[in-house]
């Protein structure tokens, strides 16, 4: 491991490097869904969550479906439906010990983002589900949250990235296929191109 000479421990160290926020960063925070925040998440078809386990570990999971996925129920509460996937479950068995979830909204050509932060459970009312059905298939458990803040994000970060402009696209040509990492990782006994057809067969015929 890395050891480094100069580290910041402190609030005041870090204050003296960034300064303080505007006034308009610091009060832009907001309790609930107003009709802005609900706009947004309507147009979403992308969302990562975080969470933590009791000890502190992190994870932070990609979600993503049809633009409008996440459902606003009322001004403090969003639900996200779960889909078939490879059944780590690593946000529910976060959320089963620490509830807290962070989530960041990002809609394809919208340069800011949306944060919201709230605590989760997870729940299997059917009516709640029925209404999350893609291609007749209802999800199994939704994630339910309960918003305690709010706030957009600037662009900066998307600018600097060029994360939507497909002319900077980096070149992906020799990086490693997902079945290679798979087969590495995993120390698998099957070949990358039986992993990879596996891959493909999943994506195709178990989305929903």
């Amino acid at each position: 491991m890395m050891t480094f000479s100069e580290i910041v421990t402190s609030e005041d160290e870090l204050r003296a490097v960034l300064g303080y926020p505007a006034a308009r960063a610091v009060n832009k925070e907001i309790a609930r869904l107003d009709v802005h925040c609900c706009a947004i998440i309507s147009r979403s078809p992308f969302v990562l969550i975080s969470s933590s386990n009791a000890e502190g570990r992190l994870d932070v999971s990609p979600k993503g479906d049809p633009p409008g996925f996440v459902q606003v129920l009322d001004e403090e509460t969003l639900a996200i439906p779960d889909r078939p996937g490879n059944r780590r479950a690593d946000t529910f068995r976060n959320v089963l010990q620490n509830p807290r979830v962070g989530l960041l909204f990002l809609i394809p050509g919208r340069q800011e983002t949306l944060r919201v932060n709230g605590r989760a459970a997870i729940v299997r009312d059917l009516p709640l589900r029925e209404r999350m059905a893609v291609n007749g298939k209802v999800p199994e458990l939704a994630l339910v949250v309960s918003v305690e803040e709010v706030f957009v994000h600037c662009a900066k970060c998307i600018l600097r990235s060029r994360l939507w402009d497909r002319v900077a696209s980096p070149d992906v040509a020799g990086l490693p296929s997902h079945a290679r990492c798979l087969v590495d990782h995993a120390k698998l006994a099957e070949s990358v191109e039986e992993i990879q057809a596996s891959v493909e067969q999943g994506y195709k015929t178990k989305l929903y």
